[in-house]
């Protein structure tokens, strides 16, 4: 019989047993005292004493030594018997009930560790910026980083009190040696244990405080995730790791790609530098790379770090400037105000090395829906709403399609940041006439009560030296992404099945012969691992060089286009953009902006008035400025508002 199905009725019957003596004991004593409080009376004395020494009279005990006996020396004595029977019999209930805890605290770790694999399977799925699963359902990985930041602290959670609970269930059945035990088959201990400590270092930095203050601990310890899943497959065997499997290596063929994409140098034309602490980089680019406004790309400068990647908002649009790509950074911290000192200093450098990931962003965008866009912006937060305000003005000049009014309200805490609405409009490829495009703009100084009476600072631009090592930036898989995308993921999955299939077969099952008793699970995982970063490595790598070799010709055409390039003097490679300024793109521009100083805008004012069918409203900025402007779309009280929030803060 099992002894676990056999012990709750044992229980039980203790349990009854115990209450039985409880009741009688409590009798018996009601009783003993009863008699102690009579026993002074003349009704205990004349009546019930002699009664009792009349049936109990013996020639053992004499006449009056058995009532005694009876009356107050056998109860408490029978109470002392009965003590001890039901003290035994509780003695036995507690080890039952200190075997059922362990059993219980053992069925809990186990379901935690459970659960915490199920949201490990989904783990990675947000932060895979190529992912075509996330494609499918119309997001993008930008946006979904934070349901990758609530799975990891979820994950992180479970696994933690996973771990804790067979440290105590191994403390409290003096077994702890378990914890030093990495069994050649099954269940490795001490591998779970390395890789919940990577973990817990790895979790410990990604706490908003410590990851915006301490931006580099937070990078450079977030690589532990590869020792986290190396020894977690360790720990629990490949054929358990399969649940999750297919997140980790979907992000592992972004990943290697992204790697590849980030070997070579991209070709950086120009930047143009604001006095506001904020410069835009231009960079050349192959006509076969579109991308949607909104997108993003991550930028690395080796000169600064050679392993960091900051996220940007790529201020461009593929259509309006089919040949280069455009980015603004603000200096908000350490590199990017390094970034701005070397740019805006006279002894500026002729080139600057740097390397591009992406661009990242949604398959589409569908603005024109609406009869009017409102924009609300705070700071840098313009930044995405410039990409889609050059797209925009392609569609209306070029394709010479309606497009909706557009309403810009912009808060900066300086006259200086209004230079960042210069930007809007790019170097080149802009109509002379922007009256057309409906373009209002109303800019908020929140920190002047009035225009400042300095002179006004230009913009100026630097252009670079081109170098033949630099390419123009291009998509790493060619026009047919997605296709050849498809065919690395089934390739090297099918690779890492013909491998894992042909060592098995002629090399594990001749040792354990598919018992899964004999040989090293260990070993069987390492195995597996190998083969899968092979398949990956070797379907990615023949993919990226044939579109390499295809957009060579491009490249070169590109780099024999460029010419020469401008500038003021042989030493100097700022030249300043007065005239650029003065052009009638800019005087139009400045006709559309309206500027307001000392003063927030009154957003419920500027929507609520709105009467056009259909409204968009776009928001980008602090989160307070984002929430503030959903409370008031969700409100009701206007019908005709549609609401998005565009956030790159996480």
């Amino acid at each position: 019989m099992d002894p676990q199905r056999s012990s709750p009725p044992s229980h039980g019957g203790n349990n009854t047993i115990r209450a039985a003596i409880m009741a009688v004991v409590v009798a018996v004593f009601a009783g003993d005292l009863l008699l102690w409080v009579v026993m002074p009376t003349n009704t205990f004395r004349l009546h019930w004493l002699l009664h009792l020494r009349a049936k109990t009279t013996s020639t053992y005990f004499g006449t009056t030594q058995g009532a005694t006996y009876l009356v107050f020396t056998f109860p408490i004595l029978f109470v002392a018997i009965l003590g001890c029977v039901y003290l035994h019999l509780g003695k036995k209930s507690r080890d039952n009930h200190n075997r059922g805890w362990e059993v219980k605290l053992d069925t809990a770790a186990l379901r935690l560790g459970l659960v915490g694999n199920i949201g490990l399977s989904f783990l990675f799925f947000p932060v895979t910026r190529g992912s075509s699963v996330l494609q499918l359902f119309g997001l993008t990985s930008e946006a979904s980083v934070k349901y990758h930041i609530w799975l990891g602290h979820i994950v992180m959670t479970l696994f933690t009190a996973h771990g804790l609970c067979y440290i105590i269930f191994w403390a409290t059945t003096h077994e702890l040696s378990e914890m030093l035990k990495w069994e050649k088959t099954g269940i490795s201990n001490v591998a779970g244990e390395i890789s919940l400590l990577a973990g817990l270092f790895l979790w410990a930095t990604t706490f908003p405080r410590i990851r915006r203050k301490m931006f580099e601990l937070f990078f450079y310890t977030h690589h532990l995730y590869i020792l986290f899943v190396f020894f977690f497959v360790l720990h629990v065997g490949i054929s358990y790791t399969c649940i999750m499997l297919p997140g980790f290596f979907l992000f592992m063929i972004d990943r290697y790609l992204r790697f590849l994409q980030s070997r070579r140098h991209v070709r950086l034309l120009s930047a143009r530098v604001l006095p506001c602490q904020t410069v835009e980089l231009n960079f050349s680019k192959t006509k076969g790379l579109s991308y949607t406004p909104t997108s993003m790309m991550f930028m690395n400068i080796p000169t600064f770090s050679k392993l960091q990647w900051h996220p940007f908002t790529i201020s461009s649009s593929s259509n309006l400037e089919s040949d280069k790509l455009s980015v603004i950074i603000k200096g908000e911290g350490s590199w990017t105000n390094k970034l701005y000192q070397l740019l805006s200093s006279p002894s500026s450098v002729d080139r600057l090395d740097v390397s591009i990931e992406g661009p990242y962003g949604p398959t589409s965008t569908d603005f024109l829906r609406h009869d009017l866009l409102v924009m609300v912006s705070g700071g840098s937060g313009v930044t995405p709403f410039i990409s889609i305000i050059r797209d925009l003005i392609y569609t209306n000049d070029t394709l010479k399609r309606k497009t909706p009014q557009i309403l810009l309200i912009s808060a900066f805490k300086n006259s200086t940041d209004l230079t960042m609405l210069d930007l809007i409009l790019p170097i080149s490829g802009a109509p002379s006439d922007l009256s057309k495009l409906g373009l209002q703009i109303e800019a908020y100084v929140t920190r002047e009560k009035q225009p400042t009476s300095q002179e006004k600072k230009n913009i100026r631009t630097v252009w670079f030296k081109p170098n033949p090592c630099d390419a123009p930036l291009s998509p790493i898989l060619g026009q047919n992404s997605w296709l050849w995308l498809g065919a690395i993921i089934a390739s090297s999955f099918i690779i890492y099945l013909v491998f894992i299939g042909i060592v098995t077969r002629y090399y594990i099952y001749p040792i354990d012969h598919n018992t899964n008793s004999i040989y090293s699970s260990s070993s069987r995982g390492v195995l597996h691992m190998l083969f899968l970063c092979v398949g990956i490595v070797v379907a990615a790598t023949v993919a990226f060089l044939w579109n390499k070799s295809t957009n060579a010709k491009e490249n070169t055409q590109i780099q024999n286009m460029e010419g020469a390039t401008p500038q003021a003097s042989p030493n100097s490679w700022f030249y300043n953009a007065d005239r650029e300024l003065e052009s009638l793109p800019q005087q139009s521009l400045s006709q559309s902006i309206n500027v307001h100083y000392g003063e927030r805008p009154h957003l419920k004012r500027y929507l609520f008035e709105r009467k056009e069918s259909s409204v968009g409203v776009l928001v980008c900025g602090p989160k307070k400025l984002r929430h503030e402007v959903a409370k008031i779309c969700s409100s009701g009280l206007a019908p005709n508002l549609h609401f998005e929030s565009i956030s790159f803060s996480w």
